[in-house]
């Protein structure tokens, strides 16, 4: 089973082949999709497009750099003459010191210190053997980042199930304080209408479905029903064996949308402060949510 995952995460590896260190450093931190970015010195550009491939199969989603270094020799230099333009030079020695009647000859010493008449030329790099020491380099630093994001997606997981724990209480307080608050309300209504109706004589059914028009507007029912529907569907979502950041992302939309829609529903001080309790609650939620995977 998959487990819940941070992207906030660090992991180094090394790998040593001959006299070359390989080292790789892998940071992650929070985003919407999966932002790959690599750094390899400027002679192995080649390996980019492996190493993201490689590190795409680990990673979904985040900010994700991968530097690349290395220690000690990683190329062989040679020599090389170049024997063409040693010639030209020394033709052209040689016609100068005739046209202007220079005593001497045009020695090696001299031809040699011109410009590309030798030369450090490096063996090019075999970009599979330089992909063959990188790899495992690279396999090191993703499994200990993994381990990292691993830790940290748990201990996000232990505070989002707690934070889920609050507002489920808090829900069931505004439940079970909604029948009271229902009475009080329609108690209040009648003598308010009974102060203002003294002396008129009122059809006693027409009351009462005016009484059931009120109770309608401010039945919030359906709107604890979804919450309650949200909070099992957030505990499905933490158990799943996949990404699933944004879908808890949207579901904490929703959960913010009923809670609103409650407090506007019931002008009680009971129910607005457990309305303020638990747009806290998921604003705290939203900001853990935005670092898992």
């Amino acid at each position: 089973m998959k487990k819940l995952l941070s992207m906030t995460a660090f992991g180094r590896g090394e790998s040593h082949v001959g006299p070359t260190t390989w080292t790789v450093e892998i940071r992650s931190v929070n985003h919407r999709f999966l932002d790959l970015k690599v750094r390899t010195p400027r002679d192995l550009m080649d390996i980019e497009e492996r190493v993201k491939k490689e590190v795409s199969t680990v990673f979904s989603r985040g900010h994700i750099e991968v530097s690349v270094s290395s220690r000690g020799e990683t190329s062989e230099s040679h020599v090389r003459p170049n024997l063409d333009l040693a010639h030209e030079y020394c033709q052209a020695l040689v016609a100068i010191q005739k046209k202007l009647g220079l005593p001497g000859q045009p020695d090696l010493a001299m031809v040699a210190a011109f410009q590309q008449v030798i030369t450090n030329v490096d063996q090019e790099k075999d970009a599979d053997a330089v992909w063959a020491a990188i790899q495992p380099a690279l396999a090191k630093a993703m499994k200990q980042c993994q381990r990292m994001r691993e830790k940290e997606g748990q201990a996000l997981k232990k505070e989002l199930l707690r934070l889920l724990k609050q507002i489920d209480r808090r829900v069931k307080d505004i439940a079970v304080a909604l029948p009271t608050i229902l009475a009080a309300r329609q108690t209040a209504l009648k003598d308010r209408l009974d102060k203002l109706l003294q002396g008129v004589d009122i059809d006693p059914s027409r009351l009462a479905q005016e009484g059931a028009l009120l109770a309608d507007k401010v039945d919030i029912t359906e709107e604890l029903t979804r919450t309650r529907s949200h909070i099992n569907q957030f505990h499905n979502y933490l158990e799943m064996d996949e990404p699933v950041g944004r879908r808890l992302d949207f579901l904490l939309q929703e959960f913010n949308r009923e809670i609103n829609t409650v407090a506007s529903k019931i002008n009680n001080a009971k129910v607005a402060h457990l309305s303020v309790e638990l747009k806290n609650d998921i604003e705290k939620m939203r900001e853990q949510v935005q670092n898992l995977e």
